[in-house]
Parts: structure tokens; C-alpha cells; sequence
């Protein structure tokens, strides 16, 4: 008897911070799932070099390319339909979190712009570049187009701040809660036209940008006495739920925030 399997063979997918955390766990789970899998990195050339030579799946392209605006996020699409061909998965996991608290009356509108311009405007670029692509393009496999797949998928990674907020991290909470009400705008303008758009909200995660807090004694033991499970996620739980959500398996949903926060935050 056969499982059940996650399969993106042929497809093209582009994972936006794919070098480390979230990201590269989600490059590993769509390549092993059969896709071709494009990433970038800023700074972690060493580990997105690494990414790309392990074994396994589909074929990896590492791309470096800053995003910090919708230009770049274009760019970023324009990049890895050159080594491809097309696109069939876009998924935006890139983002920034100040770990130094900023209440908001000594908050700097330069930390206020930079995130949301990474977190935020960038995606827009993406996004955008990315739907003209899969409108444009013929199915993967060759094949009349199938209701249960689509055109394509795309994924906005949030957060639990998008959802409840996030003293002394303002920017943050409001560029994720942007992304939350992003993905119901698309899904209404592009589930018609064979396009998912869903998002996954992760809480915490073990991961570079959370380890400082996590490891900070006093805070560390407020954040685990407010995760219901008792610990925080490790990356491939959060990009299990996202390859999910790029299968036909998750071909009826559209315009869902998907909670991976171990019961912290509940939200209808």
C-alpha cells in the first residue's frame, strides 16, 4: 500500500530567504517534493553555496539579491525566470525583526521605513512579478490546465505579531499584519484566475533572528509558559504546513492564515 505523497515534480518554486531558518528547510522540503528551487541570500553565501550542493530533488539556483523594495522583488522574479523558464510557487519568507525593543515615541522613522520596505514592499514586488509570470505561462506538465492545482501558488509568510501585536516591535507587527490582509485581497483577486494565495503564521521559531531572545533567561521562560505544546517550533514544522499548501492537496484553499504556533495564539 502506497502513502500519501507530496509531489511538486516539474514545478518552479521561489523561496525568498532560502540561505538559513524557515526558508532553507522549505528550499529542502519543495526540492525532495521534486521541484526546481531558486532562493536568495543577502549575506550567507556560505550557506546558501552549501544548500545548493546537497544532494537531493530537483535542482537548486542560489541567487544573491537584496530585498529591500518592489524593484528588487521584481528583479528577484525576473532572475529566476532566466535560469527556469517560469514559475509556479512564490514563496515570500524574508523579513526583518529588530531584537533591540523601540517603544514607538523613540522608535527611528529610518528602523520604521527599512522594515517595512524589506518586510512589506518588497513582497509587493514579488508578488507582482510573480503573477504576471504564472497568468502568462502554460501548465508545468504540458497538460490541460487541472482545477485541483492551478496556475500557481503563492505563500506570505506572517507571523503571530500580525495577528496580536507586538509591544516595542510596531514596525513589525504592522508590516506582518499588512501581509495577513494582503493574502485575503489576492486570493479574492486571483483564486478566480487559478492563482492560491494563502499564508502561514508562524509563532516562535528556532531560528538566527529569534535566538537571542529565546536564549535571554527572563524572556526565553515568558515565551515558552505562553506556548501551550511547551517549546517553540523548529523550521521544517513551519515548512511542512507551507509545502502543503503548494500541493493539490490544498487545491480548495484559498485566503487562509494557517496558525503554526503550537497553540499560542488562537484566531479564527
Amino acid at each position: 500500500m502506497s502513502g500519501v505523497c507530496l509531489e511538486l515534480e516539474n514545478k518552479v518554486a521561489l523561496v525568498t530567504g532560502g540561505a538559513r531558518g524557515i526558508g532553507a528547510e522549505t528550499v529542502r522540503l519543495f526540492s525532495q517534493a521534486g521541484a526546481h528551487v531558486a532562493f536568495n541570500y543577502r549575506q550567507a553565501r556560505q550557506r546558501a553555496e552549501a544548500l545548493v550542493r546537497e544532494s537531493g530533488g530537483g535542482k537548486r539556483v542560489a541567487i544573491h539579491q537584496e530585498l529591500d523594495s518592489p524593484a528588487a522583488g521584481r528583479a528577484l522574479v525576473e532572475k529566476t525566470v532566466h535560469e527556469f523558464g517560469r514559475l509556479d510557487i512564490l514563496v515570500a519568507n524574508h523579513g526583518i525583526w529588530e531584537a533591540q525593543d523601540a517603544p514607538i515615541d523613540r522608535m527611528s522613522e529610518e528602523q520604521w521605513r527599512h522594515t517595512l520596505a524589506v518586510n512589506l514592499d518588497a513582497v509587493f514586488g514579488l508578488v507582482q512579478a510573480a503573477v504576471a509570470q504564472m497568468l502568462k505561462q502554460s501548465p508545468a506538465d504540458g497538460n490541460p490546465l487541472d482545477e485541483s492545482v492551478g496556475k500557481g501558488h503563492i505563500v506570505l509568510i506572517s507571523s503571530t505579531a500580525g495577528q496580536r501585536g507586538e509591544a516595542y516591535h510596531a514596525d513589525y507587527a504592522a508590516a506582518k499584519g499588512a501581509l495577513i490582509s494582503l493574502t485575503k485581497s489576492l486570493s479574492t483577486e486571483l483564486a478566480p484566475k487559478g492563482i492560491r494565495v494563502n499564508c502561514v503564521a508562524p509563532g516562535w521559531v528556532e531560528t538566527d533572528m529569534s535566538a537571542g531572545t529565546l536564549k535571554d533567561p527572563g524572556l526565553g521562560a515568558k515565551i515558552m509558559s505562553g506556548i501551550p505544546v511547551g517549546r517553540v517550533a523548529t523550521p521544517r514544522e513551519i515548512a511542512g504546513p507551507v509545502l502543503f499548501l503548494c500541493t493539490p492537496l490544498a487545491g480548495f484553499i484559498s485566503g487562509e492564515v494557517l496558525n503554526v504556533n503550537g497553540g499560542a495564539v488562537l484566531v479564527g
